[in-house]
């Protein structure tokens, strides 16, 4: 890559304030800490409801996309770069990382020792919602989220073939040339800060699952100096996979890793408790479709549990801060799919991902603690996530196995999901690139070195929770950008239905950078 093709006022913008915010509660982690909390305190008092209208609203409009005539609208004239399994495996394992791993095994348990709706503890009530609520925090709701910014920003780049992916550009049929000036450049700019922010956090929380199992099988004492060993570890292996870049590197890792996730799944499904996974299952679909609305809505205004503002308004945030990633990832990876099948593959193949987690995985820990095989919520309670995590794998046959195979899986996915960030990064803070370019090898190792020093600095500084809890924040406007994304988008298809209703999807218009 050629100097001029680093977009440097990004890069800036991006790095100074990723520093201006790091470096003093890096500091003072305590008062920093205290302070964010008071703000997100703030957003989802005062704007949760706003969340959970936004994510319902880009729902209904994602199945009206998806079902009217322009879900055949395609992306580009060629033929898909990726067949449908990589593409799946791509998408969905830049979209979850190592969360998935995490909460799938044990979330249900928050929610069945503290359920919603003012239900007793650890009741029948309960554990219906508690395997409920995970599939749904992780269900269709958030692949929604995950799915809106992909549309626009593929219709741009394949469509209306602008060479930049970016934000600003998708927000181009509003905005105009203003996406070229300071406007472009600060949508551009949040975005980026909360995706550093946000994968340096999941790095940094996903290193204890690993740091756990290394305790387990070694016992190594858990300090910082081994975390910080799993971290370096890690940045190796990314920059690796990075040097390949996004077809020998990335793909054959989400390939493998999607591989290693479903021999698991279904290694604990025929040799865990069969009969009460698929039981619990059928149950928690019936519970979930039954009262979609009632989860999705609730706020709990009168008893103010925090339930909602913990879990379902958090857990949004969380999905809005990451969307315009996994939905520049997505893009540049949809060439030659059509709208409907980019909506139905992350909605309905990105959902049963998850469920697989959630079913076998949660339900066998629920079907443990509930036959006193293992005291998983004890242990949550007195050992804390990783711990109760790990007790469970040990109690299933071939247990030591299991376990080494599942946090492997995980240390894949956090891999995946830092790879793509750092891709998407390189992407966004480089200019004029061409249909098919890649970012220049060392510009996208130096994103993943940048991502895994983020998360380095949070765990010496002692200011995970803050960093967490700025990503939150920064989702606030990133709604907004997207609901521009959308209002671009619409309006892109109306000055093109004349060309579409002649199935000319493909618009032939001159290359043009941002």
């Amino acid at each position: 890559m050629k100097k001029g093709k680093i977009d440097f006022q990004i890069l800036g913008m991006a790095l100074v304030l990723i520093a201006i915010i790091t470096v003093p509660i890096m500091l003072n982690p305590e008062k920093g800490t205290a302070f964010l909390s008071g703000v997100l305190n703030f957003i989802t008092g005062k704007f949760g409801p706003f969340y959970l209208w936004a994510c319902i609203g880009i729902f209904g409009f994602l199945l009206w996309l998806s079902f009217s005539k322009y879900g055949k609208i395609k992306f580009g004239s060629e033929k898909p770069e990726f067949s449908t399994f990589s593409w799946l495996a791509l998408i969905f394992t830049a979209g979850i990382g190592s969360g998935i791993m995490y909460w799938g095994i044990i979330e249900w348990a928050y929610y069945y020792d503290s359920p919603p709706f003012g239900l007793e503890s650890k009741s029948v009530d309960a554990a219906a919602f508690a395997s409920t609520y995970g599939m749904f925090h992780w269900g269709f709701s958030a692949w929604a989220i995950y799915c809106v910014p992909s549309i626009p920003i593929a219709y741009a780049l394949y469509v209306k073939k602008y060479n930049t992916v970016r934000l600003s550009t998708a927000c181009r049929g509003i905005i105009g040339d203003r996406a070229d000036g300071l406007l472009g450049k600060v949508i551009d700019v949040c975005f980026m800060f909360g995706l550093m922010g946000g994968i340096g956090t999941s790095l940094a929380l996903g290193t204890p699952l690993i740091a756990e199992g290394i305790y387990t099988w070694f016992g190594v004492e858990k300090t910082t100096g081994l975390n910080l060993s799993i971290v370096l570890g890690l940045t190796i292996f990314f920059c690796i996979c990075l040097y390949f870049g996004l077809k020998k590197g990335l793909k054959l890792l989400s390939d493998w890793n999607l591989y290693l996730y479903f021999a698991l799944a279904i290694f604990v499904l025929v040799f865990g408790p069969t009969a009460f996974i698929f039981s619990t299952f059928t149950d928690s679909v019936g519970v979930l479709f039954q009262n979609f609305f009632r989860m999705s809505f609730y706020t709990d205004s009168v008893g103010k549990s925090g339930f909602s503002e913990a879990w379902t308004i958090f857990y949004w945030g969380w999905w809005f801060s990451y969307a315009p990633f996994t939905g520049m990832f997505a893009a540049r990876i949809s060439k030659g799919r059509t709208i409907r099948e980019l909506i139905f593959g992350q909605l309905i193949g990105g959902t049963l991902g998850c469920w697989v987690s959630f079913a076998i995985f949660g339900n066998t820990s629920m079907f443990f603690e509930i036959t006193n095989t293992v005291p998983v919520i004890e242990t949550l309670n007195n050992a804390g996530a990783t711990a109760a995590i790990l007790a469970t794998l040990q109690a299933l046959p071939l247990g030591g196995i299991v376990t080494v195979i599942y946090v492997l899986v995980a240390a894949i996915f956090l891999a995946t999901t830092v790879n793509s960030g750092a891709y998407t990064l390189a992407d966004v803070a480089s200019k004029n690139l061409k249909e098919g370019e890649e970012p220049v090898r060392w510009y996208r190792v130096f994103w993943g070195i940048l991502l895994t020093s983020i998360a380095i600095v949070l765990m010496y500084g002692d200011a995970l929770n803050a960093l967490q809890t700025l990503t939150i924040i920064t989702a606030l406007p990133l709604v907004f950008i997207m609901i521009l994304m959308i209002a671009s988008f619409v309006k892109w298809l109306k000055e093109d239905e004349h060309i579409h209703t002649n199935e000319k999807t493909d618009i032939k218009e001159p290359n043009r950078a941002s």
